[in-house]
């Protein structure tokens, strides 16, 4: 750990989730390593070894890039909420299983970086530093997205009416069926549709 025990490494983490559990953590299908204390800052290869880990959750921690997925061929739910990241990043290596990211309480301000993710169903991005609904224009490869969470981003800041939120994202997002946690209902597709027209 170069001599800095204000963070605890992933290897140190996985070795403490392992003595907690009794059981080997390349051999689990979820892995939690949330809060710990002192927080991981960082994401590393060391991760490669979670071969079977389909649920990877490494909110509240204290990382600030995304790194070291290669390797974790299973992996169907990635959580990093609550840390450090500014930009989405080396989501290449998962882009083949992943389907759902959950990255909300973080300061990205761009959606670059996800359009590779075409199996991802679900995107929780809420409390971040999106600015304009147009960088929603990202996703639109994403043709099995279904479900997302904006709330709490700059871009919702100026509509004085937060129904109009939601045809802004469909409006760019047209096949979404979950909004903010609530289903989309036919009048807002409607809605949504008229805009494009316009």
């Amino acid at each position: 750990m170069d001599g800095n025990n204000n963070y605890t490494t992933i290897l140190q983490a996985v070795k403490n989730w392992e003595d907690k559990h009794g059981r080997t953590a390349g051999e689990s299908n979820e892995i939690k390593l949330c809060c710990q204390l002192p927080p991981i800052a960082k994401m590393d290869k060391s991760l490669a070894n979670l071969k079977n880990c389909e649920i990877l959750s490494l909110s509240t921690n204290s990382i600030d890039r995304v790194t070291g997925l290669a390797g974790m061929t299973k992996l169907r739910v990635l959580s990093l909420g609550r840390n450090n990241l500014k930009k989405i990043e080396k989501l290449e290596d998962v882009a083949g299983t992943l389907q759902q990211l959950w990255i909300s309480y973080n300061q990205i301000s761009s959606l670059e970086g996800l359009a590779c993710l075409l199996e991802l169903s679900t995107l929780y991005m809420s409390n971040n530093a999106l600015k304009s609904f147009s960088c929603l224009l990202e996703l639109s490869p994403l043709k099995k997205l279904r479900e997302v969470m904006f709330i709490g981003n700059p871009m919702y800041d100026d509509i004085v009416d937060k129904a109009e939120t939601r045809i802004l994202v469909l409006k760019y997002l047209p096949q979404l069926t979950k909004i903010d946690g609530q289903i989309v209902k036919p009048s807002e597709v409607e809605m949504a549709k008229k805009l494009l027209d316009e």
